[in-house]
Order: C-alpha cells, then structure tokens, then sequence
C-alpha cells in the first residue's frame, strides 16, 4: 500500500506535462476537485495540484521539443546523483541530469534499460506528496515494459526492489515493493505493454492510478469534459474496480476503486 512514510525506491512524488496547462486544469478540476497552485515566479510556471489543501502532484506546460504530454512518477533516493549514475551503470540512461530544486530537494529524470522514462526525487524541505491512497490521489503505478525480466532487474538493481509474481487471469501479474518493507508496502506492478491491446499501441511507460469513489461516474464526467475512456469500468475480484482514461492532451491515467477501500 502506498503511504507518506516514505521510503528509498516508493513513489513520493508524480507531476503532469501538458501543452495545455489551462485545459489541464479545468479537465482535473472537473474530474477530481483539484486546484493549482503556483510555485511562484522563480519555478518557471510548476505548480502544484492540490485537494482540500493538500498536495496531490505537480503540473507544468511542456512544448513539443522537451517531450510528449505525460504523467511523470518520481521515487525515493537519499542521494540522486548516486542513483542517477546507478541507472546509467544498469544499461538505463539519464535525460535530465540531478539538480537542485530550490530548497525543496534534488531531482534528476532517467530511463530504464528500455527507455521507458521516470523521475527521482531526493526530498529536503519537500519530503513528498501530501496524501496519497485517498480518493482523488495517487494509489497505484503500473510499469508497461517490453521486458518484464529486464525491468526486474533494472529497478532491482537502482531501487533495491522485492517483486512477486501472482497468478492472475490470463497470465501472471509482477507486484513490486520497497526492500524496507513487508508485502503490505507493494505500491505498484509490471506488465508486458503487448499483454494488453490498449497499451500494445501506444507504447511502455508509468501508468499511474487515482483513487475515486464511484469509477462508472468518474468515467461519465471524463467523457463529459473531453476525455477519452481507454477500458471502461471494469471489475477485478479482489483488487478493485477501475478504468483507464486519457485527458484532453491524451495523458493517460486509471482510476480505481480499491477493494480494500469498498464498504
């Protein structure tokens, strides 16, 4: 389960690129509640998204020459640069080399030995996300990779990473958690991209995953304000209830109701 305790190798950190900041705003605003609130003049336009006050992820235009629109999930590191030449001694690569966040920590953006892109975040005054697992935040991530085995290994080797392979219809599905944790800290899963048709085409990346408390009318309203609905509800006994959509730019993104959060 991903908490705020955060630990070396969990998420902690998730922001938006989109090339059309102001539609982001108003599709997620629409979606889940969020609002924006900027990080002032010295942070280039980021800002972040936040609910009841709290800070859900951040958000940032990008042009078409820094990279396509996306959601970018971050993890925990005690020592970015160190991780980052990690990466690079693993057969990944460093995009965005480490650098200082004003006072709020270290980032740096990688990809894995199969180009699939995520950040690091090594936190001072900014130890995370605010709140996660709560509905209209953060509760899952999803790698879609070419190479199952090689993103065990890559991660495994950068992030010290436990995975397990659970049976599951259709095949077999690749949980994964911190190593400073027991089976109840698992924060997201690996899946072959060409297992499922509505990824196969647009290629591997992170999916992240928001929790919400009804997915069949979070799936209406996305359609309703000009998203596009990837899987329909769908159920999944014992895991949950989810959808995966696109926003206005095409990000893509699930939503979720977990089991263990049903009444």
């Amino acid at each position: 389960m991903l908490t705020t305790r955060y630990v070396n190798g969990a998420p902690n950190w998730l922001d938006l690129g989109t090339p059309d900041l102001e539609g982001a705003l108003s599709f997620y605003g629409g979606l889940f509640g969020w609002t924006f609130l900027s990080a002032g003049p010295e942070a280039g336009g980021y800002g972040m998204l936040q609910l009841s006050g709290k800070t859900v992820a951040g958000a940032m235009t990008v042009t078409p020459d820094q990279g396509p629109p996306s959601w970018n999930v971050y993890f925990q590191t005690e020592d970015a640069d160190a991780t980052a030449k990690t990466a690079e001694q693993a057969g990944g690569s460093v995009v965005f080399q480490p650098m200082d966040v004003m006072d709020q920590g270290r980032m740096a953006f990688l990809a894995d030995s199969r180009g699939v892109g995520f950040g690091i975040w090594q936190p001072a005054a900014n130890p995370g996300l605010d709140t996660v697992t709560e509905p209209g935040s953060l509760c899952w991530t999803e790698l879609y990779t070419p190479d199952v085995d090689a993103a065990k290994e890559f991660y495994g080797t950068v992030f010290d990473w436990v995975t397990t392979d659970v049976p599951f219809p259709g095949g077999t599905y690749t949980t994964v958690r911190p190593a400073t944790g027991g089976d109840t800290s698992m924060f997201g899963g690996l899946v072959p991209v060409d297992m499922d048709p509505a990824e196969a085409q647009a290629g591997p990346y992170w999916l992240p995953y928001f929790e919400v408390t009804d997915p069949d009318a979070t799936v209406a309203k996305a359609q309703e304000i000009g998203g596009t609905v990837r899987v329909p509800a769908t159920d999944i006994p014992d895991v949950g209830r989810f959808a995966k959509l696109a926003d206005r730019s095409g990000v893509r993104f699930a939503v979720i109701k977990s089991a263990e959060s049903s009444s």
